[in-house]
């Protein structure tokens, strides 16, 4: 029998389904009579490797870091309540597109080379789409969630990912029901970061670098529709990102908890993970994304 209520998420790389919706996902794979399901579309090759013992992991030396990723994703989800999980079209067969830097702060742009399995390629878009459309008709979800359209900030994996989850669900109206993009709203990190200082003493307390103006995306706080509670669930997120060892630096102290990326700025963990919900009507305020939704 199939749970009542069903959410699948789809997310770009290994670790992001954590650092964006890590809280969102501990807290419906907890409740009952609810399925989560959550896709990751490559194994995040590409990635900067945090910690000397592992660099030679990297694209650019072994080439090795997409198979240990996968046993990176494999602890986070079981400490995130163990959703049901799948590789699109299977493990490896979109590969991390990678990104270059594109002007100030951390905007990301689609790299002139790309490997001939790239992800965010032209050409395959219409064998992505059937194979997440194949998830989709076997898990029935009433709710899907992916980026917003610019990927956060502007990784083509993301954006990629976006765009097939919009086209996934314009192509099941029968079967979803409500399409979100997770977001972070500026004032919300703004909010986090001034209680992480308050509660380290100092920018330098956490032994990470603090951003620059910026250096961090930052979403309309206005255009953002729910907001789901996840403060209960902050043991699960954090032992998730530990679990994530080559991409996240995770710091802890007496009552706060604060991580950084292979750049080594740091970021609050927050109590709230934030979500626009397409096609809402205006005024929409939600705590629940499955507000409305019929079982």
């Amino acid at each position: 029998m199939s749970p009542a209520r069903r959410l699948l998420l789809v997310h770009a790389h290994p670790d992001d389904e954590t650092l964006t919706t890590g809280g969102t996902i501990a807290r419906y794979a907890a409740e009952p009579d609810t399925g989560v399901t959550v896709v990751t579309c490559t194994l995040g090759e590409e990635g900067e490797v945090i910690g000397p013992e592992l660099a030679e992991l990297a694209p650019d030396r072994g080439d090795q870091l997409g198979g240990y990723r996968i046993r990176e994703l494999e602890g986070a989800l079981a400490a995130l309540g163990g959703p049901d999980h799948r590789f699109l079209g299977g493990p490896g067969r979109w590969r991390d597109t990678g990104m270059v830097l594109a002007g100030h702060g951390t905007r990301a742009a689609l790299p002139a080379d790309l490997h001939p399995r790239a992800f965010a390629a032209d050409d395959p878009f219409g064998a992505q789409l059937a194979q997440l459309l194949e998830i989709v008709d076997e898990v029935r979800p009433q709710v899907l969630v992916s980026y917003a359209a610019d990927g956060t900030y502007g990784h083509p994996d993301h954006v990629r990912a976006h765009e097939l989850t919009v086209a996934a669900a314009a192509a099941r109206p029968d079967v979803v029901a409500k399409l979100y993009f997770a977001v972070r709203s500026g004032a919300l990190l703004e909010d986090g970061l001034a209680r992480l200082l308050s509660a380290c003493g100092d920018p330098g307390g956490t032994g990470l670098r603090w951003p620059e103006p910026d250096e961090h995306p930052g979403f309309d706080e206005t255009a953002v529709t729910t907001r789901v509670d996840v403060a209960g669930y902050d043991a699960e997120r954090i032992a998730a990102m530990r679990a994530h060892a080559t991409q996240i630096d995770v710091r802890t102290g007496p009552g706060w908890t604060a991580f950084a990326m292979s750049n080594g700025i740091v970021q609050p963990l927050l109590g709230v993970e934030e979500f626009v919900l397409a096609g809402a009507p205006a005024g929409c305020a939600e705590s629940d994304l499955f507000e409305g939704v019929d079982p």
